[in-house]
């Protein structure tokens, strides 16, 4: 279902085509958080330079790769995953959780109990304050999108998953997936 006025928690944003903002070109946020006093979320598709063994030195096995959540907090490491019975978290969305046992989950890293495609990491977070992702929406900035599968989420292809997204959306969007990154390209 596309909601262009309404996100929620464990909706997905897609960016517009030329979004100017290069911190969201053409990119597809995960919402952890969405409350009137804000919003928080995770970029899934920009994928950073970093493994997970060279930001937390006692996972040194770890080759998982780490993204850019986002602009904000760049600082920090976060996490989803799908993996409820070994870590907990806050559940975004139908088997899709936030945070959890971090020193639990660093030993299951180390005795390979997590896989790939359970867990994602994050380096910093995208936020928004009070309306200000409203008055993005009404400037039509954003596509939502709540149908979508956890495997989407955790796909490994992340460099394709905007435009899969937006064709995945239907006729009345699946046009804009071809527009080129440059309207100058045209």
């Amino acid at each position: 279902m596309i909601n262009q006025k309404n996100p929620a928690n464990g909706s997905l944003l897609i960016s517009e085509p030329f979004m100017l903002d290069p911190n969201f070109k053409r990119s597809v946020v995960l919402l952890a958080e969405h409350s009137p006093d804000g919003t928080l979320g995770f970029v899934l598709n920009q994928r950073s330079d970093f493994l997970v063994n060279e930001l937390m030195l006692d996972c040194h096995t770890c080759l998982f790769p780490v993204f850019i959540g986002g602009p904000v907090d760049n600082n920090t490491l976060h996490f989803i995953h799908r993996c409820y019975d070994k870590l907990e978290g806050i559940e975004i969305r139908d088997g899709i959780y936030w945070g959890g046992d971090f020193e639990k989950l660093k030993k299951l890293i180390n005795d390979n109990q997590i896989q790939l495609h359970e867990v994602r990491f994050f380096v910093g977070y995208s936020g928004w304050g009070n309306e200000q992702l409203e008055n993005e929406l009404l400037q039509n900035s954003w596509l939502v999108s709540n149908e979508y599968s956890a495997d989407a989420v955790f796909a490994e292809d992340e460099e394709h998953l905007w435009k899969e997204l937006v064709i995945s959306m239907g006729p009345k969007f699946a046009h804009i997936a071809n527009f080129p990154e440059n309207p100058m390209w045209n």
